[in-house]
């Protein structure tokens, strides 16, 4: 397995829209494009193997789950962990022939990610040193009165930082990641005693994050009925739903509006404003208003898309032979 020059181009592309502050945004770029658990996704379309994507993108959302930036202090940047160290974790995982979701594929994986999320803080304070002068420019056009040079201070001058500290370091390491994988695995054989750490430490890390996010939650003892026993009943519940009414039937806009109102009732507004007022003390009453007002909103915007998703999902699975429809054959109504 390697990265051509086109798939690492378009990789750095993705690390900067992911970058923080986020080119794609705050709400598009940093806190959906940048989490592993997304990018998994992104970069298994990308190199042509989604299903190892995923998995190493999931193993390494564990180790991060509870991250946070306070105050712009970084400990890791999951930038670049996304789409540095998800790519070089996958060829690292197709060089050793690793299964992504064995016990030993997860291990290599968190610890690729953990290496890279180290380097990527250097590039996250270099982004943040080249962008204080881009500031600099901004403050003297305050003073002048020029207000639309900060269009340009804004939404142009940011992609320089960008491009010198998430595109150009992406680029680079993904398409010379192959390379250094091979070294790796020339210099540390899989039976060695650097492999062997490597792999004790990697399958520690994602226990590491789902502690930090316990501390961060979980106060007393009672609290974690709602946390693993609400929420994982939750989801159980969603695919329940989803399942029962979408499972081998036709794709229609009824039946999804159907099964997205019952999540977003059963689920989103009464369930979990159970939960979330169980683990955080916070009344029922108070808490359910705005979150029904939200689900309203989103009932229509969510159905659509799910319709659009399921309808071109099936057409491309079709397409490259996923399944196929006999013929006479009929879906149940």
């Amino acid at each position: 397995m390697t990265i051509s020059w086109i798939q690492a181009v378009i990789l750095g592309i993705f690390a900067c829209l992911a970058s923080m502050p986020g080119m794609g945004g705050s709400a598009i770029g940093n806190y959906t494009l940048g989490r592993p658990l997304v990018a998994g996704l992104v970069c298994g379309i990308i190199l042509g193997n989604v299903p190892a994507g995923i998995m190493v993108g999931a193993a390494m959302q564990v180790v991060y789950i509870a991250l946070v930036t306070p105050g712009g202090t970084v400990s890791a940047d999951v930038r670049a962990v996304s789409y540095i160290g998800i790519p070089l974790a996958m060829l690292a995982l197709n060089s050793y022939g690793l299964d992504p979701a064995s016990t030993k594929g997860v291990a290599m994986a968190t610890s690729f990610g953990a290496m890279v999320g180290t380097l990527g803080t250097v590039l996250f304070y270099g982004t943040a040193t080249i962008n204080l002068a881009w500031q600099h420019v901004g403050w003297k056009a305050v003073e002048k009165g020029d207000y639309h040079k900060l269009y340009l201070v804004d939404m142009v001058l940011p992609w320089i930082s960008h491009i010198l500290c998430s595109f150009i370091p992406a680029l680079i390491m993904c398409k010379l990641g192959a390379d250094v994988v091979e070294l790796i695995k020339t210099t540390l054989p899989m039976d060695g005693l650097a492999m062997k750490t490597l792999f004790t430490v990697g399958s520690l890390l994602p226990c590491v994050g789902i502690a930090i996010l316990l501390k961060q939650i979980v106060t007393k003892a009672v609290d974690f009925i709602p946390f693993f026993f609400g929420f994982t009943f939750n989801a159980m519940l969603s695919g329940l739903i989803y399942g029962t009414l979408l499972y081998r039937r036709p794709v229609s806009i009824k039946r999804i509006v159907i099964a997205e109102f019952f999540v977003k009732l059963v689920i989103n507004c009464g369930l979990n404003t159970l939960w979330i007022s169980m683990l955080y003390g916070k009344g029922f009453i108070a808490l359910l208003g705005p979150r029904v007002i939200k689900n309203v909103i989103m009932l229509p915007i969510d159905s659509f898309i799910l319709f659009f998703a399921l309808t071109y999902a099936k057409k491309i699975a079709a397409q490259f032979g996923f399944f196929t429809v006999k013929s006479g054959a009929k879906e149940r109504a």
